[in-house]
């Protein structure tokens, strides 16, 4: 366990080494909140884990009490950051204000501070990975629908702005905009739905096949002791020759069926349930309404009767906040930088948008 270092600085403080350990005693005390925020929504190891993370922050907030001494001053509050996070962890405790947290110990300053000490800026570091793997339980809970739904919705948002843009830069009507449009959601949902329940389908049907027969368990006492076909079984398994004869002999030498029935041969195929949970059909009909959720927001000026460029420019505007939105969700869940990958979903979005109306309006000009 670490201690807060009990020595003064080695000259009188300057007023920014003043503002900056105050600083990072708000950012202390309002980090531990947090943890103890989130530990109050948690039960069992994860509590525990919270709350020593809790203690961790508090053991650092004492340095800089230490080395304040009398110009501690008043309570400040903590940072913007800080103060998020609190909220979050107050009114949520979710996957959301572990991920922050992650990014938060990963950005210490500690390293760079010749007043923090050594174990300090280590501390901050193993915060980090010990909240990359809280985060990374909620992430693996929620990470199958989720990734459905971010990227379906997202696919619908570029791919029906695309086809709208382009078809409008062209110069037609726009009813036949909107026609255009409702077509793209339709077409484009109805494509990823039919897609994933092939996908689901296919996963399924490939799992059912690896999974051994269960009905193989009441054969086992039956089998020829001298032949060992069970081992056969275990180096098909991938146990080298000489393990899969003493596995095999094992098996067989049991004295009673119920010892057979816990070692035989027939091991459990784990199933990562993210991906083979759920039926065909049930799989197919979520993709369908993420997609349509995305590729309805292109055409909705259109379906209130804007035209030309005013509807353009609402679609482009509607769309960019959407992108911006699912970027920066995907970014709190991953532990990275919000304002990069919301930047770049927008980037992405409008560039593919960007080239379909540049089409659009050369394609427009060659008919004309």
């Amino acid at each position: 366990m670490t201690t807060p270092s009990d020595t003064p600085a080695p000259h009188a403080p300057t007023p920014a080494e003043i503002r900056r350990w105050r600083r990072y005693l708000a950012d202390e005390r309002a980090e531990a909140a947090v943890y103890r925020d989130l530990a109050a929504r948690r039960t069992g190891e994860e509590r525990e884990i919270l709350l020593g993370l809790a203690e961790a922050e508090a053991r650092h907030e004492q340095h800089w009490v230490v080395l304040l001494g009398h110009q501690v001053g008043h309570p400040r509050r903590g940072s913007l950051r800080s103060r998020l996070l609190g909220f979050l962890a107050r009114h949520f405790g979710s996957v959301f204000a572990l991920a922050l947290m992650q990014r938060a110990e990963s950005r210490s300053p500690y390293e760079a501070d010749l007043h923090a000490t050594d174990a300090m800026a280590a501390d901050e570091q193993i915060h980090e990975e010990v909240v990359r793997a809280l985060a990374t339980r909620g992430r693996n809970r929620m990470a199958g629908s989720f990734r459905a739904a971010v990227f379906g919705a997202n696919d619908g948002l570029v791919s029906n702005l695309a086809l709208v843009l382009g078809i409008s830069a062209s110069g037609v009507s726009s009813a036949v905009v909107l026609l255009t449009g409702v077509s793209g959601l339709l077409a484009g949902a109805l494509s990823m739905g039919a897609g994933e329940y092939v996908s689901v389908r296919s996963q399924r049907e490939l799992l059912e096949a690896s999974t051994p027969n269960a009905d193989t368990r009441q054969k086992v006492p039956m089998l020829d002791a001298e032949a060992n076909e069970l081992a056969l079984f275990y180096r098909a398994r991938g146990l080298d020759p000489e393990a899969a004869e003493a596995k095999a002999a094992r098996v067989l030498g049991g004295a009673h069926l119920e010892h057979a029935e816990h070692t035989g041969p027939v091991p459990t195929v784990e199933v990562d349930e993210h991906e083979a949970v759920g039926t065909g059909l049930g799989a197919a009909a979520s993709s369908f309404c993420f997609f349509a959720s995305g590729a309805v927001l292109p055409i909705l000026p259109y379906l209130f009767g804007l035209e030309g460029t005013t509807a353009v420019i609402v679609a482009a505007a509607t769309v960019g906040l959407a992108l911006l939105s699912t970027g920066t969700v995907v970014a709190l869940l991953s532990g990275s930088s919000p304002a990069r990958m919301a930047l770049r979903q927008l980037a992405i979005g409008f560039g593919a948008a960007g080239a379909t109306y540049a089409l659009g309006l050369l394609f427009g000009t060659s008919i004309a």
